[in-house]
């Protein structure tokens, strides 16, 4: 890959293209609305679940295993158990919204676990890494592994300040809000989290046809 000559520039380049993806809709984002309702640090623990996923995948693409994430086979079978997954996710969360309302907090996994969840078991965020993020790796390759914990500082930098801000607005603006907003907010998490996981399950199987 050819990219700038500079490493602060390459370096600038992927915090624009990390913020340009992290800002994405999808079950991550619904899970931070979700638990910043409760939770004001919630976006950080959600992006440390998030990292302890994301830091080994952009190891093993940097060292050359990006090829296993483009394989039909395993993206069907992250999508299918994935998919599965954020199905349940998000049907337990329409289901216990007006518990989760009463009782000020989600005892069923807390916001570290959710972040851990809802990264492993989108197999889009696999496929991006093997493709657009194996791109931006192959161009911190072209400088070293010295630049490898600069890289991965500047991706989850971005990560952790996108999660704060969600979780940190909804925590300070809830008491804004009518009970039925508080009821809509977890309905829509829920539904969000729902219709990827739809989405993920029909995709991995139409590709397994």
């Amino acid at each position: 890959m050819a990219g700038p000559e500079s490493p602060l520039v390459f370096l600038a380049m992927v915090g624009f293209i990390s913020i340009s993806g992290v800002v994405m809709p999808g079950p991550v984002f619904a899970a931070t609305v979700a638990k910043g309702y409760n939770d004001v640090k919630a976006g950080l623990k959600i992006a440390l679940g998030h990292a302890v996923v994301e830091i080994p995948l952009i190891l093993a693409i940097f060292f050359g295993l990006d090829y296993l994430f483009q394989d039909q086979a395993v993206f069907a079978a992250i999508g299918i158990m994935g998919g599965s997954l954020l199905v349940y996710m998000g049907y337990s969360m329409i289901k216990s919204r007006k518990e989760i309302l009463i009782e000020k907090e989600d005892t069923r996994y807390g916001a570290f676990t959710a972040g851990v969840l809802t990264t492993a078991s989108n197999p889009y965020f696999f496929l991006w890494w093997a493709t657009v993020g194996a791109a931006l790796i192959a161009g911190a390759v072209e400088f070293g592994l010295i630049i490898l914990p600069f890289f991965i500082l500047v991706h989850t930098a971005c990560d952790f300040i996108w999660e704060h801000f969600i979780s940190f607005s909804i925590f300070r603006t809830k008491g804004m809000w009518s009970s039925e907003r508080h009821h809509f907010l977890f309905l829509a998490s829920g539904i969000i989290m729902l219709i990827f996981g739809i989405y993920f399950l029909s995709s991995s199987v139409i590709n397994l046809a």
